[in-house]
C-alpha cells in the first residue's frame, strides 16, 4: 500500500487574504477555489497541495501558546531569513513576540496561522 500526503487544509474566517499570502510567499498558483470559500494553491513540484477554507467563528491559535492548541505549524526553509521576514511582512504576515532565538523567525499569516522561517541550510 502506498500513502502520501496530498493535501493540508487551513481554516480561517477569510479566504482571499490568506490565499493570497501564502501563493505570494510561496510561488504557488490557485489551481482551484472560488476564493471566497475555498481555495487550493499548488506548487510547481506537483506535491502536496495547500487548502483554505472559511470557517464561521473561526479564532486563529494563540502565540506563545501554552496550552498546546495551536495544533501545528510551517517551518519554511529560506536562503535568508531577514529578506524572507521582510518579504512575509509586507504581504500581510506580522512578527510574534518574543521570538524563540535568533536560527528561527516566528511570524501569523493574515488569519493568525503561526509559521516559522529557518536558514535553508540547516535542512540539506
Amino acid at each position: 500500500m502506498t500513502t502520501r500526503l496530498a493535501m493540508m487544509t487551513l481554516d480561517c474566517a477569510e479566504v482571499a487574504p490568506v490565499a493570497e499570502f501564502w501563493s505570494a510567499f510561496l510561488g504557488w498558483t490557485q489551481v482551484m477555489g472560488d476564493g471566497e470559500n475555498y481555495a487550493m494553491l499548488a506548487g510547481p513540484d506537483g506535491g502536496a497541495a495547500l487548502g483554505f477554507g472559511k470557517v464561521d467563528h473561526y479564532q486563529p491559535p494563540a502565540w506563545p501558546n501554552e496550552n498546546g492548541s495551536k495544533q501545528f505549524h510551517f517551518d519554511v526553509a529560506v536562503d535568508d531569513i531577514p529578506a524572507a521576514e521582510a518579504r512575509a511582512i509586507e504581504l500581510g504576515a506580522a512578527l510574534v513576540d518574543p521570538q524563540p532565538g535568533e536560527t528561527w523567525r516566528v511570524l501569523r499569516d493574515p488569519a493568525g496561522h503561526p509559521f516559522c522561517l529557518t536558514d535553508a541550510a540547516n535542512w540539506g
